[in-house]
């Protein structure tokens, strides 16, 4: 098979001729760029350059050796984007990277702040961090209401949109639609891997990007006509994005990444009443929109956190794909997940915890707890590996070796 073939078997619930691998297809499926140099080291490649396409989560691009001695069979829409011109930057070990010429980053003191464009800090990296962090919640204002006729300008102002991966760098002006358009065939045409797309159109997160996230929740529970009015107009500008991405992308893209994390460690962040009133009737607009536009993309849903709860909704609303699959948190035992949920999910993700397993454990461990897990998921279809979120800077380059030889063997 070739590895679109590989994909498309799994999300149709059909075993391939191995279990498809992905690393970086989306922004919760890589690898952070410390992580990716020093095991670049590990295995003496030498020659290559550090690209980071995700500068808050510092997520380095995997270059072709990687997906070729990894077996990666995923990757994302705006890998090599040609309209993005870089720049050298310093990692927080020291090391050498490039980041999108456009991102303004500036040290002040101890820390390092990003800004927009419109000169704002959004986004700030303290001393050891390896990541940034959201530093302006547009509506956190008691009057936040006022601002939502000019919704659009406010979200431009949270970091995940400030700091965009370099495909929606000009957002969706008609300029780089075209650009995409242009982009994403030209991938179809000189890789046989399948390929995915980021959108995102979360609805709690963006919420909580907004508001913050204590005065979103509190919204739910105190002032839920206000909370739903939000989502109203979240979910407009989202259908109305839909509407404008999807055309120009032909059969050119197998997957759309939409996103929201709706889970704690310990169960979600709400009762399954609440996600029946406020997330389910509009995530479902969303799916719906996604598969009328275009029936062959397949909805790919990053969630974190404990979500058994709410998979029984999330797959009546249109769910196809789930990811990462948080197997250590409450409830999301692999065997499970498989039994009452793998008929309708295919799970993109689960094959190796990233927080007990991956960074702490021995080379040896993490693959025996690498086969247990695609012992449970791989049967039937409906698995694509790849470890919980990302892989982290401390991870052991060892042990990512081991984790790739894992699921190949």
């Amino acid at each position: 098979m070739t590895p679109r073939e590989r994909v498309r078997a799994a999300v149709g619930h059909r075993e391939a001729d191995r279990v498809p691998i992905d690393c970086g297809a989306m922004r919760s499926t890589g690898i952070q760029a410390i992580a990716y140099g020093r095991l670049k080291s590990h295995l003496g490649v030498a020659g290559s350059g550090t690209r980071v396409f995700d500068v808050v989560q510092q997520l380095a691009e995997p270059e072709g050796w990687y997906l070729e001695q990894f077996g990666v069979d995923a990757i994302n829409a705006g890998r090599e984007f040609p309209h993005v011109g870089w720049k050298a930057w310093t990692l927080p070990d020291g090391s050498a990277c490039e980041i999108p010429a456009s991102m303004d980053f500036r040290r002040e003191g101890a820390e390092w702040l990003a800004y927009s464009r419109d000169g704002e800090a959004v986004a700030r990296m303290i001393a050891g961090a390896t990541y940034f962090s959201q530093a302006v919640y547009p509506l956190a204002r008691d009057d936040w209401q006022t601002l939502m006729g000019d919704l659009p300008r406010q979200m431009g102002r949270s970091c995940w949109a400030a700091l965009a991966e370099p495909l929606y760098d000009g957002g969706l002006s008609d300029a780089n639609l075209r650009r995409i358009a242009d982009h994403v065939q030209h991938l179809r045409a000189t890789s046989d891997r399948a390929i995915m797309i980021a959108f995102g159109a979360n609805l709690f997160e963006w919420a909580s990007y907004l508001r913050r996230m204590d005065n979103f929740l509190m919204d739910l529970a105190a002032e839920p006509a206000a909370a739903e009015a939000l989502l109203d107009r979240l979910v407009e500008i989202h259908l109305a994005g839909l509407d404008r991405l999807i055309p120009v992308l032909g059969d050119n893209v197998d997957l759309i990444q939409l996103g929201d994390d709706l889970g704690t460690e310990h169960g979600p962040f709400f009762s399954r009443e609440m996600y029946r009133r406020f997330f389910k009737p509009r995530h479902r607009a969303i799916f719906q929109r996604v598969k009328k536009l275009n029936p062959n993309i397949v909805v790919f849903l990053h969630c974190c956190g404990s979500v058994y709860d709410l998979l029984p909704d999330l797959i009546e609303a249109g769910v196809e794909v789930i990811n990462p699959v948080q197997i250590g948190a409450r409830n999301m035992d692999p065997q499970r997940l498989k039994h009452e949920f793998g008929k309708d999910l295919t799970f993109w993700g689960g094959g190796c915890d990233t927080q007990s397993v991956l960074s702490r454990r021995t080379p040896q461990q993490v693959k025996d707890h690498v086969r247990r897990n695609i012992d449970v998921f791989a049967p039937g279809g409906g698995f694509v590996f790849n470890q919980v979120h990302n892989i982290l800077a401390e991870v052991p380059p060892a042990n990512v070796v081991a984790m790739y030889e894992a699921a190949a063997e």
